[in-house]
């Protein structure tokens, strides 16, 4: 029998807004940048849209059960959600494909950075204040009590969580964004060789496995210094 922490359960509503927001800006993201790249495959399909029933109509899975499942045993959230694309338009386009794969990660990365400037103005008017210890609904603690302790959870999951998705999604793994998303910078020729190799059967499913098992380590390190970059006006 699971051994439930009563903190995360009774924080698991805003988690799963924030995870919902920071997924679907996600997709999205992927959607329009493939539109404006010239696959509206994904356009068609109603995902270019911040209205999150699009998605979880999609993949309920990935935007419903597993989340849910990954806070309760892990103790943040993961989950996925998918934008289609045309993978004709990927071979001709590789680049504007790594652009598209760029997007989503971008957009949790945007999301992070509104979220700290938010926390940062709450820190200077005096409505919260730095913590004594980090945690991922702790990253902002209130000054006072009632509303602005939900609002500070909320921020902290918020912060947390997008940086959580954009460094998840940028590992360089198939079936993660990380996989395209070096064809920014890669030649096109090298690209379309690098894309053959990973779209083989089955490696996605060893890259998400291999992406789980090390995600533990990579992450605390980006986490921390993601914490000290947001405090570092004010302290």
């Amino acid at each position: 029998m699971f051994d439930f922490d009563p903190e995360i359960i009774s924080l698991a509503p805003l988690w799963y807004v924030a995870f919902l927001l920071s997924l679907t800006c996600h997709e999205a993201a992927h959607a329009l940048a493939a539109q404006l790249g010239g696959d509206d495959t994904a356009a068609r399909g109603g995902q270019v849209t911040l209205n999150p029933l699009p998605h979880i109509q999609r993949e309920p899975t990935g935007t419903i059960l597993v989340p849910i499942l990954s806070l309760l045993l892990a103790g943040w959230m993961l989950g996925w959600a998918s934008a289609p694309y045309d993978p004709y338009w990927q071979q001709r386009y590789p680049r504007r494909a790594a652009w598209m794969a760029l997007a989503g990660p971008g957009a949790n990365l945007v999301l992070a950075i509104l979220t700290g400037f938010v926390i940062l103005w709450g820190v200077g008017a005096g409505y919260f204040a730095p913590p004594e210890y980090v945690s991922f609904t702790g990253l902002v603690v209130p000054v006072g009590e009632g509303t602005v302790e939900g609002i500070a959870a909320f921020l902290s999951i918020l912060f947390a969580q997008n940086i959580l998705l954009m460094a998840f999604n940028l590992m360089p793994v198939p079936p993660l964004d990380g996989a395209t998303a070096i064809g920014v910078v890669l030649p096109e020729e090298l690209m379309l060789k690098w894309l053959d190799f990973i779209n083989q059967p089955g490696f996605s499913m060893v890259g998400l496995l291999a992406a789980w098992y090390l995600f533990g380590e990579i992450f605390m390190p980006i986490f921390v210094t993601a914490v000290r970059t947001l405090y570092w006006p004010v302290l």
